[in-house]
């Protein structure tokens, strides 16, 4: 019973090896906006994700950008053996939850007032090499 256990751990810990994550925390932007843009780069790989989300217009498209750099780098840092040519990374997941919301009043007629919600978002990005 031990043994079998030890060799589910190591093949654990070889899968952990090759995948990679960042997060971004706090995006003053909407989830929904950022989910759009997140959708486009899912499950693709990550050279022609970069070049997708450098071409795309939205504001979103810049952060998710530096994301998927740093996940890159990160991924970088744990295989410094390989290179990313050679192992066909692509993005695993892309989720965006939402994050804090600030709460503002907008003055409206005959004395009421509207509720702003500027909403955030938290995005957890995961590469992953091709198997």
């Amino acid at each position: 019973m031990g043994a079998r256990k030890q060799l589910r751990a190591k093949q654990i810990k070889e899968e952990k090896a090759s995948t990679a994550f960042a997060r971004l925390k706090d995006s003053p932007i909407a989830p929904r906006k950022m989910r759009l843009v997140a959708d486009l780069v899912r499950g693709v790989e990550v050279n022609k994700a970069l070049n997708i989300l450098q071409h795309n217009p939205k504001a979103a498209s810049v952060s998710l950008e530096k994301l998927l750099r740093s996940a890159i780098a990160n991924w970088e840092q744990k295989n410094e053996g390989k290179s990313i040519e050679d192992e066909k990374l692509i993005v695993r997941s892309i989720q965006v939850d939402g994050g804090a919301m600030l709460k503002r009043i907008q003055p409206a007629p005959q004395g009421r007032a509207h509720r702003i919600r500027k909403r955030s978002n938290h995005v957890t990005i995961i590469v992953d090499g091709v198997k």
